[in-house]
């Protein structure tokens, strides 16, 4: 059953009202199909428009939809023959970020991305998708692995922010994060990303420093979260929606201001809604890329890489 996000309370109510209709069928003491049908259409047309302008609150809220997609679902739907490589080699295997070998249509590659979890003990156990210090560091061993034997790297990014805990500061947070941000533009293999829900800070930044950045229709990328925004400049988390519209978060937004390469398209509602289309959508997107990227090598790569991010911001 979908979970309804607050915005989406006029669709929760007429599927409910489905719902008590199919009941009363049930109950085999009328014949309700014509009336469905009627109320169903009603639904799919109010999904339709209210996913075709959603505000970019609204799309951080789908973002964030505990039903999206995680790591783990792609994995098991896009890659074949997936090897996990654990651990960085210096402190522990953080579970917010996971990867290893596998297969895109073919071809090896190395994924990387972040995992959130989609039950509470999950998301305890993956620290809600919150990479520490030995999570960045696996991932630049990863990285480091890749480019020594040719393998393109695909990195999945979905995740609020790297973990802010004492511990991690004390363990080098933003050195880790520095070290693979720079591990992502030095490598000599072509490197794409994804951004399949939150894209949140340097956490994000880390593992999405690519040749080709993509994105999910309505995904979020931003230096921080609407709410973190609104608590700096109004002391209120309240004004969540208005930073979202001020911090230009949204996919639409950063294709124009030339941050991201490309927007992945959603199924109508949201990729929670029907997660298949929208892993398949994604595996063609990147493989897309891939194959356009496979004609370079790690000169050339090194270079256009560089000039993509110097050319950021320009005017």
């Amino acid at each position: 059953m979908v979970s309804f996000l607050d915005f989406e309370k006029p669709i929760a109510e007429l599927e409910s009202r489905i719902a008590d209709l199919r009941d009363t069928a049930d109950a085999g003491t009328v014949d309700i199909e014509s009336e469905v049908a009627r109320i169903q259409a009603k639904a799919d047309k109010l999904l339709v428009d209210t996913y075709a302008k959603l505000t970019p609150w609204q799309k951080t809220q789908v973002a964030r939809h505990p039903d999206r997609p995680h790591f783990k679902h792609y994995v098991a739907g896009l890659f074949e023959d997936f090897m996990p490589l654990a651990g960085d080699r210096a402190f522990a295997d953080d579970q917010a970020i996971l990867g290893g070998l596998a297969r895109l249509g073919g071809r090896r590659v190395m994924v990387i991305g972040h995992e959130k979890g989609d039950d509470t003990a999950s998301r305890l156990r993956h620290n809600f998708g919150m990479g520490k210090p030995e999570g960045y560091r696996k991932a630049i061993r990863l990285m480091q692995l890749a480019d020594k034997f040719g393998i393109p790297v695909v990195s999945l990014v979905d995740t609020s922010g790297a973990f802010p805990g004492v511990q991690a500061e004390e363990r080098g947070q933003a050195e880790a994060i520095a070290r693979s941000t720079e591990q992502c533009l030095a490598l000599g293999v072509p490197m794409v990303a994804a951004v399949v829900g939150e894209g949140g800070s340097g956490g994000a930044v880390a593992l999405a420093a690519a040749d080709r950045v993509l994105m999910f229709e309505h995904a979020v990328y931003s230096v921080i979260s609407p709410e973190g925004c609104a608590s700096i400049l109004w002391r209120t988390a309240d004004k969540a929606a208005d930073a979202a519209d001020a911090m230009r978060v949204t996919a639409q937004h950063l294709k124009q201001l030339g941050v991201i390469d490309r927007i992945v398209p959603e199924p109508v509602g949201g990729a929670h809604r029907t997660p298949v289309v929208a892993i398949a959508a994604l595996g063609d997107a990147i493989g897309a890329e891939l194959d356009a990227l496979s004609g370079l090598n790690e000169i050339e790569l090194r270079q256009t890489r560089r000039q993509k991010y110097l050319t950021i911001g320009q005017f």
